[in-house]
This record gives structure tokens, C-alpha cells and sequence, in this order.
């Protein structure tokens, strides 16, 4: 054959399918884009040199692999609708006498030039805006970089690697299609219907019940503990019942709308619902998918921009003082002997030779120790807690024991108990319904009252399970027994510590200047004592806030991105499901049109099927979102944001601006399914 030959034919095959291969090519690109971008930005040496640059780093490098997972499947997946449509023309080819070794090298030329395309338009797109994306990433940080376009090599070839295994594998799906079909199947491929799903109703049936669990779990999870074991199994119900609803569901719904004589037989409703039924089962599959990225973009999107407008409050839970000191020593006379004292005169020391005094002052001592509690007894041998066990994260609790004296003098409060006494005060919204708790069966303590408040540590902030605070008069006597028990590694299960901490009323630069000439002096003085220690764990606001920032806002920034590349992949299904199943109802409206169907009707009856069957995507995502809500907030508990009120205006803002960008990309894609209907005697001529 003449040179060139199968290189002008695959050449001409995707210019003559141009409303198929441009959004298909579009997408590739983007692809190719976002994962370049990402891959630059988590190996950037400038975000690295920023103080918090690592963490954001690490993120992002995460987030390499949840793009070229998500990339592999979702152009795996699209590339399926190209070939349906193409397996006609080849179909023709194969008749005409060209082989099907023949139509293989077509093939590979098409793939050759959609993977070169897609990587040097997409590298091209990728190396201009990531100095865009970097800027962004360093302004989260509140640094500085000057303006310069890099190029980062390994990114580059990482890129090429993974999208070239992409593209080879849909090749060699697409040359297995055709290898096993033969030219009449080939042939007629557009016009194969699918017979709806057997036992429909059972389907359907076994999709409600398995929604119905999925959103009892996450409304009826109280502990943030379980709620975090629990949401990928809920993701998973909710998943499965989706496409069970839509695929075996959707038949359902259909088959009733026939038996309602009164709508079935109008002319809207009874072309739009029997072109619904006779592709039902592929219909519901692409409406499910839909569906389910819609519900990823709004969990996403709404959860990382909480968390980054709420990283002030959730960095002042975890860091309640500018400094904060906890001090971890090995005896009790420790806790009120003169090392304190001398801690206590190094920070105002330290905070004097800036020109600042200590503020806001909080200094008490604590017991700690973590325990499976169960019908008010604290199991100290900790051998529920390294069980895996699901019902013993339920019962598990971080336990501060606390004297009373500290509490008042705290609080400001003039509490008075009897020895064996003590008040009660949980985090994490958690109850503790017993009106004693016991230490290992032994030691009891009777709970005379709950308090409604405590200062903060920024220790609970840290922990996932809720913390219970026992404030005690004799303090000295309820903890010395507990510090024979140890664990199977023979440590102490119970530690003893005091917590100091102070503001400053200064800027960050000058608080961080405090912060470590205080841990100088305290790295020069000798604290601990023969046979014991007293060890101190010194943080600050200021030092901490970049590393804080850069946890917060490389969650942001990625899940901005990706559900930026979510919203891609539910813009090509939903293209691409109108434009194909256009094609597939051309012959259709054709016959409809001749026997008398007006272009008015027909817009009617495709306005009433595009309406019943893409906007059931939009309002399942929001009823998933929904029910989602509790289990959400219970997970950003954990990250310390309880900010409930700014959780819900968050959210809805979300689905708002979404539901506008979906009814956008609605009118687009019924404008493309209505010009291929309508226009399909133009088209044949």
C-alpha cells in the first residue's frame, strides 16, 4: 500500500469523528496537566526550602498516586464510547477487505497520535501553569518566590511512563475488541440493544436496603473513633447501592411509568421512556457514575476548604498558649518540687529579654493514661487496647486525672469535695453515663458532678478518641496507686506531667525567637535528678503554624485539584453519553419525524428525558452529601475543626456553586444530543 497509507486513515478517522475525539483529547491533556503538576509541585525544591514546604510535599506526593490510579481507570473507561461508535466504520472497513491486522495498524497510528498529542500539549499546558500552581502553594504558605518558569525533569519523565502505560493498555483493550469480533457484529454494534436486568426488583430492592445501612451508619456513629474505621466501608455501601439503584432501579421506575397509561402515552413521555428502557442498563451504569464522582467532588471540595478556613481554630486547639510546655516526669515529687519553679523563672526570663511578659498563664498538673472503660471500670493492663477489635475503639477513652485545687484556681471556681470525690469533665462531645469509674477494678472514685468546661492542652486536639478529666481533692493518694501498673512491655501505664503554657503579646517572628531561647536553657539546665527525669516537650504557635499550614493547605490545594479533575471526568461521561445515545436515537427521531413528530415536540420529548434521567444524578450526590454530613463532621473532629455552623455554610455553598456548574454543563451537552437528533436528515444527505 501507499506510504503514509494507514497514518492519513487514522488521521482522517479522528478529524471526521471530531465531536467525539476533541473532548476525548481535551481530557487527556488535562490529565496529563493536572498529574505534571502535581509531580512538580511535590518535588519542587522551592516549596521544600519553606518551613512547612515538606509537609505539603508529602501530600502532594500522595496525591501522584491517587491521580494516575483515577487516570488509568477513568481513560480506560471513556475510551470505551469512542470505540462503540468507531466499531461501525471499522465494521465497514473489514467488509470492504481490509484485514483485521490491517485495521490494527489504524489503530495504533490513532493511538500513537492521541498519546503524542495528549503528552506535548499536556507537558506544554503542565510546565506554564505549574509556576501558576506553585505560586499558589507558596502563597498558602505566606512566603515569598520570585517569578521564573522551571522545568523539572523527573516529573516530566514520570509523566511520559505513566501515560504511555495508559495508553498502551487502552490500545491493546481496543485491538482485543476487534480481534474477537466479526464484521457483521462490528457492523451493527450501534444498533445491539440491552435487554434490561434480570430480577430487577430484587436489585433494586437489595440497592434501597443497602443505602438505608449506609446512612444509618453515618447518622447514628457517635464516636469520631468509629466513624473514622467505618467511612470507607459506608463509601463502599453507598457505591454499590448507587449503581444498584440506578442500573436495576431506573427499570423499575421505568416499567411503572408504562403501566400509567395517562403519562406513558403522550408524545414527550413515551419517547423519552422507551429510548430510557431500551439502553437501560448502560444508562443507569453512566448515570451511577455520575453520580458517584458528583458525590466525590462535593465530600472533597467541601471537607479540604473547611479544613483550610478553619486551620486558625484548629491550630489554636492543638497550640491553646503561644508557648506550651508539657513537662513528663517519673515521680510525684517532681511535679511540685523546685524544677518547676525554676522552668517557671527561665520563661519569664526568656520572655523579659524581648521585652515581653508572660500572659494568660496556664499551669497544672496531671495524671494521663489512656484505658478501655466499660461499665465504669478503667482496664489498666491495656490489653483492649491493642485489640483490633471494632467494639473496643468505642469504649476507649484518654484519661487526665487533675487536681482540684488547679481546677478552681484555673476556672475560678471555689468547688469543695471529699476525699474519694470527683468532677467530671469529656471532650469530643462524648457522655460518661456511670456515676463512678474504677482504676483496674481497685481504686473508685465517686462522681458527684459534670463540669462544662476546662482549658485546653492542645493534647486532646491530637487524640481521636475523647478524653475524660477527673478533678480530685486528694490528688497525691488517687494516683500513687496507679503507677504499680504496667503494660506487657513492662511500662509504666500511667504518666505523670505538668502542663505550663503562656502568651505573648508579639509578633510571630519575635515568639519564635523566645521559644528557642527558652529551649536553649532548658537543653543547658540539668532538670532531672539521679534514678529519675523530667523531661520538657517544648511547642510553639508561631514555629508550628507553617507546618500546620502546610498540612491544611496541601490537603486544600489537592482536593481542589482533584475534584477540579473529577468534575472533567463527569463533564466527558455526561458528553459523551449525549452524544452517543444522539447518534443512537438519529434513526429514531428520523422515523418520528415522518410520521408527522414536529422539531417542537421532539425538543419537548428530549428536554423531558434529559431532565428526568441527568438532573437524578444531581439530586442523589445532594442526598448523599446529606446524610454524609455527621460522619463528615465526625472525621473533621478529629483534625480539631468543631466548628459546626461554619461546616454547613461551607457545605451548602459547595453544592450551590456545583448544581450551577452541573445545569451549565447540562444545557451544553442537550444542545449537542439536539443538534444530532434534529439534525439527522441533514446528516444523511
Amino acid at each position: 500500500m501507499k506510504k503514509g497509507f494507514y497514518y492519513k486513515l487514522a488521521y482522517n478517522g479522528i478529524k471526521k469523528n471530531k465531536k467525539l475525539y476533541t473532548p476525548y483529547i481535551l481530557t487527556c491533556i488535562g490529565m496529563v496537566t493536572m498529574f505534571y503538576i502535581v509531580s512538580f509541585l511535590s518535588g519542587s525544591a522551592v516549596l521544600k526550602g519553606m518551613p512547612g514546604g515538606d509537609t505539603m510535599a508529602g501530600i502532594l506526593s500522595l496525591g501522584c498516586g491517587v491521580m494516575g490510579v483515577f487516570s488509568f481507570i477513568f481513560l480506560f473507561y471513556t475510551n470505551s464510547f469512542l470505540i462503540r461508535r468507531r466499531k461501525k466504520e471499522f465494521g465497514l472497513y473489514n467488509i470492504l477487505g481490509m484485514g483485521k491486522r490491517n485495521l490494527a495498524r489504524v489503530l495504533i497510528w490513532e493511538g500513537l497520535i492521541i498519546a503524542v498529542v495528549s503528552l506535548a500539549a499536556g507537558l506544554f499546558v503542565g510546565i506554564v501553569l505549574s509556576k501558576f500552581a506553585e505560586l499558589g502553594m507558596v502563597n498558602i504558605l505566606q512566603g515569598s518566590v520570585t517569578f521564573s518558569i522551571s522545568i523539572e525533569p523527573g516529573a516530566i519523565w514520570q509523566t511520559i511512563a505513566l501515560f504511555s502505560i495508559i495508553f498502551v493498555f487502552i490500545l491493546c483493550n481496543t485491538l482485543r475488541q476487534i480481534h474477537l469480533s466479526n464484521p457483521i457484529e462490528l457492523l451493527h454494534s450501534e444498533n445491539t440493544g440491552e435487554k434490561p436486568p434480570k430480577a430487577n426488583w430484587v436489585l433494586a430492592l437489595a440497592g434501597a436496603i443497602i443505602l438505608a445501612g449506609a446512612y444509618y451508619l453515618a447518622v447514628t456513629i457517635e464516636e469520631p473513633m468509629t466513624a473514622l474505621l467505618l467511612f470507607f466501608v459506608a463509601v463502599i455501601m453507598v457505591i454499590v447501592a448507587t449503581y444498584l439503584l440506578f442500573i436495576a432501579g431506573s427499570v423499575a421506575v421505568c416499567r411503572l411509568l408504562q403501566k400509567k397509561k395517562r403519562y406513558y402515552y403522550k408524545t414527550n413521555h413515551f419517547v423519552s421512556v422507551s429510548s430510557m428502557m431500551y439502553r437501560m442498563k448502560r444508562n443507569g451504569a453512566g448515570l451511577a457514575s455520575i453520580c458517584i464522582l458528583c458525590t466525590m467532588v462535593l465530600v472533597m471540595v467541601s471537607s479540604t476548604v473547611c479544613l483550610y478556613l478553619g486551620a486558625e481554630d484548629s491550630l489554636h486547639s492543638r497550640y491553646p498558649r503561644s508557648i506550651n510546655l508539657d513537662s513528663t516526669v517519673s515521680s510525684l515529687s517532681l511535679l511540685s518540687g523546685e524544677q518547676t519553679a525554676q522552668v517557671r523563672a527561665m520563661a519569664e526570663q526568656a520572655s523579659l529579654e524581648y521585652g515581653q511578659t508572660v500572659q494568660n498563664v496556664v499551669d497544672y498538673h496531671a495524671a494521663a493514661f489512656a484505658g478501655y472503660v466499660q461499665n465504669g471500670v478503667v482496664a489498666l493492663d491495656n490489653a483492649h487496647l491493642y485489640s483490633f477489635r471494632l467494639e473496643n475503639y468505642d469504649n476507649v477513652w484518654q484519661v487526665f486525672i487533675v487536681p482540684l485545687e488547679d481546677y478552681n484556681r484555673l476556672m475560678g471556681q471555689s468547688e469543695t469535695l471529699a476525699p474519694g470525690q470527683a468532677l467530671l469533665y469529656t471532650t469530643k462531645n462524648q457522655t460518661y453515663e456511670q456515676n463512678t469509674v474504677s482504676f483496674g477494678g481497685k481504686e473508685s472514685l465517686q462522681i458527684v458532678k459534670t463540669v462544662p468546661d476546662f482549658v485546653d492542652n492542645g493534647v486532646d486536639a491530637m487524640q481521636i478518641v475523647p478524653s475524660m478529666y477527673l478533678f480530685v481533692p486528694d490528688f497525691d493518694k488517687v494516683v500513687t496507686p496507679l503507677m504499680q501498673y504496667t503494660d506487657s512491655r513492662e511500662q509504666e501505664v500511667v504518666n505523670l506531667h505538668w502542663i505550663y503554657g503562656f502568651d505573648l503579646n508579639c509578633d510571630n517572628n519575635t515568639q519564635i525567637q523566645i521559644q528557642e531561647r527558652l529551649e536553649q536553657q532548658l537543653q543547658e539546665a540539668k532538670l532531672g535528678e539521679e534514678d529519675e527525669y523530667f523531661s520538657i516537650l517544648c511547642e510553639g504557635l508561631a514555629k508550628e503554624w507553617t507546618g500546620f499550614y502546610g498540612l491544611y493547605g496541601g490537603l486544600f490545594f489537592l482536593g481542589i485539584l482533584l475534584g477540579i479533575v473529577f468534575i472533567f471526568a463527569a463533564v466527558l461521561i455526561m458528553y459523551y453519553k449525549q452524544v452517543s445515545e444522539g447518534y443512537e436515537d438519529q434513526s429514531r427521531f428520523e422515523i418520528m419525524q415522518k410520521v408527522g413528530m414536529t422539531k417542537r415536540e421532539i425538543k419537548k420529548s428530549i428536554n423531558s428525558q434529559i431532565l428526568t434521567v441527568f438532573f437524578l444524578p444531581l439530586v442523589m450526590a445532594g442526598l448523599h452529601l446529606a446524610f454524609a454530613f455527621p460522619l463528615i463532621y465526625k472525621l473533621l473532629a478529629l483534625f480539631g475543626l468543631s466548628n459546626i455552623d461554619f461546616l454547613i455554610i461551607v457545605t451548602i455553598c459547595c453544592y450551590l456553586v456545583f448544581a450551577v456548574m452541573y445545569i451549565l454543563v447540562y444545557r451544553i451537552t442537550s444542545r449537542a444530543y439536539y443538534s444530532i437528533v434534529s439534525g439527522a436528515r441533514k446528516e444523511a444527505a
